[in-house]
């Protein structure tokens, strides 16, 4: 792996950092899971997809740049340098784009990529249920043939949807065969939620935001031509977009690098605590595993664009990130100690970083995945 930077790269990237200076918003934006800051950040994100930077890696006819992966890391970089948020339409561009590049039709991209890199449509997932979390082989969400209307009627419930009290359209995973199927009798939805037949109600956080939704279902029309991949061959399409989950798409290394930097200049601006050597040592740690993080996509990012599709490996990522994340906001706490308010960014990051080892497939589960799939390991 040769890591050093393409005269072209160094032009992205100059390019980017200095888009980026002139035309991003004050900061810092108000939550984009809260009532009052979406507005603030779709429009944000409207001007980034104005200026040709919402979507680099994609093509030029859905938004993009066609630049490749390591310019996609390169912009990533500067965007979180610059102290800019999380992005609403994240899981739209993250974790369905994919998927969409991967087993949609022609039909699918046009209609929807381009208005999704815009935020014209606000994608939420639709897996997690009472019943199945983990375990999504299990849910019971059913998707009845309806063949006078040209497609499926959908029932059941899905929670936990991240900004599904703000989404116009979810990618969701219901059950076309019976319970006894599981894996092969599940079908991978494109969902218009502003339509009969669908009701969501927002789930406060302990952070005081209301982004998640329980979104109920009774009778909603998806058509023939919003199924992604073949009816009952839902689990693929859900492990591929697991698989940018929890790896390269969602969390990219220059969110945690700036993070990492942060934190250290937070420790130097501490009078009194940047000499105590159990906090250099937490602040070192964290640091170093955000440069491994972005050294071991890196890796990644290789394999990928020599052939290589990402496997049983992205659990191992969403392990490492997930852990990283808590680690990073928990050692931020520690040095601020009695001077960390209650609504600083610290604590708000360390508040939403205990969520990390539970979504995108809990850490427990990750382990299990490890344990078999890479370690070869027996089941137990």
């Amino acid at each position: 792996m040769d890591l050093t930077e393409r005269p072209q790269d160094a032009r992205f990237r100059r390019e980017a950092r200095e888009w980026l200076a002139e035309n991003s918003p004050p900061l810092p934006l108000p939550s984009g899971d809260s009532a009052t800051g979406v507005p603030v950040n779709l429009e944000w994100e409207r001007q980034l997809f104005d200026g040709g930077w919402a979507v680099v890696s994609w093509p030029e006819r859905y938004g993009g740049r066609d630049a490749d992966l390591w310019q996609w890391l390169i912009f990533e970089e500067e965007f979180y340098a610059a102290g800019l948020p999380q992005r609403v339409a994240q899981n739209g561009i993250s974790l369905l784009a994919p998927a969409l590049f991967e087993f949609g039709t022609e039909s699918q991209r046009e209609r929807y990529l381009r208005r999704m890199a815009s935020v014209a449509d606000i994608w939420c997932q639709g897996w997690s249920e009472p019943e199945a979390g983990s375990d999504l082989a299990s849910l019971r969400s059913t998707a009845v043939r309806d063949d006078a209307a040209g497609g499926w009627r959908l029932h059941g419930q899905k929670c936990w949807s991240t900004r599904g009290a703000y989404s116009s359209h979810m990618f969701g995973l219901f059950r076309t065969g019976t319970q006894q199927e599981r894996h092969a009798g599940l079908t991978y939805f494109l969902i218009d939620l502003r339509q009969p037949g669908v009701s969501v109600h927002p789930v406060a956080r302990l952070d005081g935001d209301d982004g998640f939704a329980d979104v109920f279902f009774d009778g909603a029309l998806v058509l023939d031509e919003d199924v992604l991949g073949a009816v009952g061959g839902g689990w693929q399409v859900a492990m591929a977009t697991a698989g940018s989950e929890r790896s390269l798409s969602l969390r990219s290394p220059g969110r945690f690098l700036a993070s990492a930097d942060r934190l250290v200049k937070t420790l130097q601006a501490e009078p009194g605590k940047s000499s105590d050597p159990r906090l250099r040592a937490a602040v070192a740690d964290s640091w170093m595993a955000a440069q491994a993080y972005a050294l071991s996509t890196n890796v990644l990012v290789s394999g990928i664009l020599d052939g290589a599709q990402v496997g049983a490996e992205a659990s191992l990522s969403k392990v490492f990130w997930s852990e990283l994340d808590v680690a990073l906001n928990e050692t931020a706490l520690q040095v601020l100690g009695d001077d960390a308010d209650l609504d600083s960014p610290w604590m708000r990051g360390y508040e939403f970083s205990l969520s990390g080892p539970i979504y995108a497939g809990t850490n427990e589960i990750q382990r299990n995945i490890i344990a078999e799939r890479l370690l070869g390991l027996p089941r137990r």
